[in-house]
């Protein structure tokens, strides 16, 4: 596809994906029309960088379909002051996405060539504010509390960690419960207990670590 064809898929994805799915905040729709999407995805699926598709990546993972991403942002209401943390860097698409719409962004990736190719891409798109680390999420332990947090796969349960992580007020996005119908929360940490709001049904491959136990059959 020439620069022309991207572009234009790229306004047809907003207009007759994203928008419709009751995404509307402007700053979320003014940042997927303009980040060149087709720069985070393999080359062998660039023609389906804009698709109503959820897209491999490397080791079994996925980027999250178009739709997806922009409920993921809206939900988590983004400001220029926010430091956030992304679980699960993927790509980096969304991590690019939140670098536009926030201070500064922490992400951790458990596969160091995903965690490389993605701080490739972020420097060639000039995203200087979003780091990737290679970490595994349920061993590492951060210097400081978050903002906002992003979890890029799915839980059975959420983690205690994660919420720790929080800042007072802060609020997490996530994808839990069983395969094949999943519910997409954003927890808010307010002062006196975790706060969950429903969003809506989807279905992530789980985050390494956050399945659920296998049941035993007699």
């Amino acid at each position: 596809m020439n620069p022309m064809d991207y572009i234009k898929a790229r306004e047809l994805m907003v207009e007759q994906q994203v928008r419709p799915w009751d995404v509307l905040d402007p700053r979320v729709l003014d940042v997927l029309a303009t980040l060149p999407r087709e720069a985070f995805v393999p080359a062998e699926h660039s023609r389906l960088a804009y698709a109503d598709l959820a897209l491999p990546l490397a080791h079994g993972e996925s980027m999250m379909k178009p739709v997806v991403e922009g409920r993921t942002l809206q939900a988590l209401a983004l400001d220029p002051g926010d430091d956030v943390l992304e679980i699960g860097t993927g790509s980096g698409f969304l991590t690019a996405c939140m670098g536009r719409l926030a201070r500064e962004v922490v992400s951790i990736e458990r596969h160091a060539d995903l965690a490389d190719g993605a701080s490739a891409v972020l420097a060639r798109q000039g995203v200087d504010n979003a780091q990737v680390i290679t970490a595994d999420a349920m061993t590492w332990t951060p210097d400081r509390r978050f903002s906002a947090i992003c979890v890029t796969g799915a839980v059975d349960v959420i983690p205690q960690r994660f919420i720790d992580w929080l800042q007072p007020d802060g609020r997490l996005f996530v994808v839990r419960g069983r395969s094949p119908v999943m519910e997409a929360v954003l927890l808010r940490n307010d002062v006196n207990a975790s706060r969950i709001q429903s969003l809506f049904e989807t279905d992530l491959p789980y985050l390494a670590g956050a399945a659920p136990a296998p049941a035993f059959k007699f």
